[in-house]
């Protein structure tokens, strides 16, 4: 009966440790958005927050994109506990070429020191049109 007691204070005393520790938590304003009607060349742009809601600096260690007619920086790299880091994100509609029409859908991956969630994704979408059409 003494074992079980102890060994029930230790497994207590571990989660508590587990729950109380400091740790970085790395939320998007959104995950997901839509740029709408772009027409091809147009360059068009989206500022989002990222917001560290754990009690430990965030390191966002990478930006990336999935296609390179997308671009994405994130000031600051390292988010205090609490605080928020801006992310633009730019979409180029003509980086492929004139002929690309119709629904596009891009991601952004942001790499981080979160333990619950080392990468997060943005993902948008729009409809690019004809140069001078609709």
């Amino acid at each position: 009966m003494r074992k079980i007691v102890i060994s029930l204070i230790l497994l207590s005393s571990l989660l508590l440790a587990a729950c109380s520790s400091t740790q970085p938590q790395i939320v998007l304003e959104t995950e997901s958005f839509d740029f709408g009607d772009v027409v091809n060349g147009d360059v068009v742009s989206k500022t989002l927050l990222v917001r560290n809601e754990g009690n430990a600096s965030l390191v966002i260690d990478e930006v990336s994109t999935s296609c390179g007619c997308t671009t994405a920086s994130l000031e600051p790299m390292t988010i205090p506990a609490g605080g928020t880091a801006t992310l633009q994100i730019e979409f180029d509609s003509g980086a492929h070429g004139s002929d690309l029409t119709g629904s596009v859908v891009r991601q952004i991956f942001l790499t981080s020191n979160d333990p619950q969630q080392s990468e997060i994704v943005v993902e948008f979408s729009a409809n690019v049109l004809e140069m001078g059409g609709e």
